[in-house]
């Protein structure tokens, strides 16, 4: 075939056998491409995405189905004062009772008390004009009762600001008024800088400084309030106030310095530095009221317990030899018994922080060193604490007997060879085993009485 040249062939020159299989061929083509062009020009046809034609359709469905809701005319149901069935699609006025009935199965509905329904309304009653209402009337007539609700509750927040106005005043004016009749809060720390610029000030009387030191004792019980008074010189003043010519002066501050010193050790190290301690046994050694040796020896007796230091110091100023006289003054049995009980006290915190530290070792060895260097009992030796211990056996009082009786029992080791060289106290000792071998056993104590007999019975046997 030349260049140029179409072949061109009659459909009578093909024999029919070849034919057919073209004409399927072709038919093939011809739906493949038709098919082609479909899947591309609506895509509700690709055969690639069957969740988003089945999405769109129902969603299609839905609106329809809402469209059709809100242009649906609802059947109103009339209720009465008797339960009535309600039939699907019947809307039932607001106020009304709605119930399920158990034996039924249906829906029931009445009204209210009529009394009750309109309490409820409150003017707001459903002007029903027409038999039949849409979902569009009960949502504008929702939306109306919403609207009231937040007008009443308005109202009510308004009457309770109100009524809070009328039974509170402002913080402004209660201010004003703080401030027109001079209240002023004080700290402990303010009252007690006033109270010793007032018992430090020289224009105040004797009534004011005695007044002024009664209230800080008040205020040094606590121990950081103690403390306190440290910082500003207050303990010192107070000190100073041991100096004055004035027993009530002197009683007052002794009062304060042993409510000051009682288990506060940094209080107690400040007061031996400044001179408390001799202060105290000078007022102690000097002719002074009774009331006023009282408070002094309450001051020493806090100064002296759980203080090595200050017992050291106070065997040096010869406070052994102060405490002997003081107990041997005519009429002072009182203060003798309370001194009794001081030394009971200092021999058994020694013997107790030695036997502490050689069980448990708690006690710091600065602090056990500090009792081995208090000489206690070799100075009551000396200082003939074991013949007057002896002697303040014949108190009258129970409670005296019992407090001298504790204190021979721990001086016994020191004063064994002279309890028995003493007559006077073996017969002491055996009159006072007689009087409570007695009331031990009288049918006419009670219980407790004996058994407090029956210990001092015991305490009075010494071995």
């Amino acid at each position: 075939v030349g260049s140029g040249t179409s072949l061109t062939m009659a459909p009578q020159s093909l024999p029919s056998s070849r034919m057919a299989p073209l004409a399927l061929l072709l038919g093939l083509l011809m739906a493949a491409c038709f098919t082609f062009c479909l899947s591309h020009q609506n895509p509700e046809f690709a055969l690639t995405n069957p969740e988003k034609s089945s999405t769109k359709e129902t969603e299609r469905k839905e609106t329809k189905a809402e469209e059709e809701l809100d242009a649906e005319v609802l059947e109103v149901f009339y209720p009465t004062h008797e339960w009535q069935a309600l039939r699907p699609g019947q809307a039932v006025p607001a106020g009304s009772h709605v119930r399920l009935n158990l034996q039924t199965g249906e829906r029931e509905a009445k009204l209210q008390s009529e009394d009750k329904f309109r309490n409820n309304l409150k003017g707001k009653r459903l002007d029903i004009n027409t038999n039949t209402y849409t979902s569009q009337d009960l949502k504008s007539t929702l939306a109306k009762f919403k609207e009231g609700a937040e007008v009443e509750s308005s109202k009510k927040d308004k009457a309770r600001q109100a009524e809070v106005k009328r039974l509170f005043r402002p913080i402004e004016e209660l201010k004003k008024d703080f401030n027109e009749l001079n209240v002023v809060i004080e700290t402990d720390m303010q009252i007690m800088v006033r109270l010793i610029n007032k018992f430090n000030s020289s224009s105040s009387s004797l009534e004011e400084k005695i007044a002024a030191l009664f209230d800080l004792e008040y205020y040094v019980h606590q121990m950081d309030n103690a403390q306190d008074l440290l910082s500003f010189g207050g303990l010192q003043v107070v000190i100073n106030g041991l100096n004055s010519t004035e027993p009530l002066v002197k009683e007052y501050a002794a009062f304060v310095l042993g409510a000051a010193f009682s288990s506060n050790p940094k209080v107690q190290v400040e007061a031996v530095e400044g001179g408390a301690l001799q202060k105290l046994l000078v007022i102690l050694a000097t002719e002074q009221p009774f009331t006023a040796k009282k408070k002094v020896l309450f001051a020493l007796c806090s100064l002296l317990r759980h203080f090595p230091y200050a017992q050291r110091q106070f065997l040096k100023l010869g406070g052994l030899q102060v405490l002997r006289s003081l107990v041997q003054e005519k009429g002072a049995e009182v203060l003798a018994v309370r001194v009794v009980t001081l030394l009971y006290d200092l021999v058994t915190e020694k013997m107790f922080a030695e036997e502490e530290a050689e069980l448990t070792q708690e006690t710091s060895p600065e602090k056990l060193q500090q009792y081995r260097q208090v000489h206690l009992l070799p100075g009551l030796r000396e200082q003939g604490w074991c013949e007057i211990t002896a002697h303040l056996l014949a108190l009258p009082e129970h409670d005296a007997r019992e407090k001298v009786l504790q204190t021979l029992g721990v001086l016994l080791a020191t004063c064994r060879d002279h309890y028995r060289q003493d007559p006077q106290l073996s017969r002491t000792l055996a009159s006072l085993q007689v009087e409570y071998q007695a009331l031990a056993t009288s049918l006419s104590c009670r219980t407790v009485r004996r058994g407090y007999s029956a210990e001092l019975l015991g305490s009075s046997t010494l071995r």
